[in-house]
């Protein structure tokens, strides 16, 4: 989770709440909640660490019992929408394991989703009591709520980024497949972008289940084509033989479509970490019928060690006639970021059209 979205949790907010709290249950001491929560180490706690601070201080200044302390959270929790609330369904996460609390537990998990989101809080039931747990999923896939839809499959995904990941459904996804079945054409944009998501996360550990699907479900509705689209998307960026030409993808691999005129330039060529650089590309697509065509540039950044990782960014996704002549530019920045840092060397770019290498050249970084 971006740590620059932690500070929302200081003394103004914890203060703020528990006086919300304190209003429904006069017990509540807010000096000791903010006291527990906030100590010496609070600045060096990522978002998520800090959350759970929050759960820890909340428990020890609720009642004593989960089922209690979970009657005030009701009170309040209509009045505590978005993303800093998070704390209340890992409260349910953190204290509502038990079996004697589970049918409670996935009540709560509900209705807390319904204000911010469940997806995090509902792993380690599924991990504990995947049967049953899954069963509730299923039924809240059926959901009036968009919310809960939502949950339903953002909450089953086997690779959801910031989440503990799901072993059991990298191994066999068909529990995951039978929810997003009864969501595949849900009329929410905000549930169709979490299926796409689940479909892309298995497509990593078992592409052909993927590829299956798009099989059986395509062409029926609109909004199935979206998600399958969306969630093929790693694999057209590997350029999955099969998925490109179910997606119609032209192959430019046969002969008769072999691109024969295709450049790639870097200006300039030498260049400081830091820097950035243009890079002008230039192709003719054969004459003949329209193709659907991918292009895309590839970098080899050469790593700490000096061997290289290959990252793509795209630069077009169309259907064009034949005989087009393609070209355009675009400036790229060697500048350090959270997620990639950047080392002196020769780094390849790769002109690629529909996964194919059609040109490259050198930039060095020194």
């Amino acid at each position: 989770m971006g740590e620059q979205l932690k500070d929302m949790y200081n003394e103004g907010f914890l203060r703020e709440f528990g006086n919300k709290v304190c209003s429904v249950y006069g017990d509540f001491n807010v000096e000791k909640f903010i006291s527990k929560t906030i100590n010496d180490d609070w600045e060096e706690l990522s978002l998520k660490t800090r959350m759970r601070r929050i759960t820890e201080g909340l428990r020890q200044c609720l009642p004593a019992s989960y089922e209690e302390g979970l009657k005030v959270l009701f009170l309040i929790d209509e009045s505590c929408i978005g993303f800093p609330y998070l704390f209340f369904p890992d409260f349910v996460e953190v204290y509502g394991q038990e079996e004697e609390h589970l049918e409670l537990s996935m009540k709560a998990i509900e209705r807390f989703t319904q204000r911010s989101s469940s997806e995090f809080a509902i792993r380690p039931f599924i991990l504990k009591a995947p049967e049953r747990v899954m069963e509730q999923m299923l039924l809240w896939s059926k959901h009036p709520s968009e919310h809960v839809r939502r949950l339903a499959s953002e909450g089953c995904r086997p690779r959801l980024p910031w989440g503990r990941a799901l072993q059991i459904f990298k191994k066999d996804p068909s529990k995951v497949i039978n929810i997003l079945e009864q969501l595949k054409s849900d009329s929410s944009l905000y549930v169709r972008k979490s299926v796409a998501n689940n479909l892309n996360d298995i497509s990593k550990d078992n592409p052909q289940v993927v590829i299956d699907l798009v099989k059986k479900w395509s062409n029926k509705n609109p909004y199935t084509d979206w998600i399958l689209r969306k969630g093929c998307r790693s694999l057209i960026k590997s350029a999955n033989p099969e998925v490109m030409e179910l997606f119609g993808y032209t192959n430019f691999a046969e002969k008769e479509l072999e691109i024969t005129e295709a450049s790639v330039s870097v200006n300039p060529s030498i260049i400081k970490i830091g820097e950035s650089c243009e890079i002008k590309y230039e192709l003719d697509i054969p004459k003949g019928e329209a193709v659907h065509i991918r292009i895309e540039y590839g970098i080899d950044f050469v790593k700490a060690r000096g061997n290289t990782s290959r990252k793509l960014f795209l630069l077009s996704d169309k259907t064009v006639p034949g005989g087009t002549h393609i070209s355009g530019t675009k400036i790229h920045s060697f500048a350090d970021l959270t997620t990639r840092r950047h080392y002196s060397g020769k780094h390849k770019i790769n002109l690629l059209v529909n996964g194919e290498k059609q040109a490259d050249a050198i930039v060095e970084i020194i």
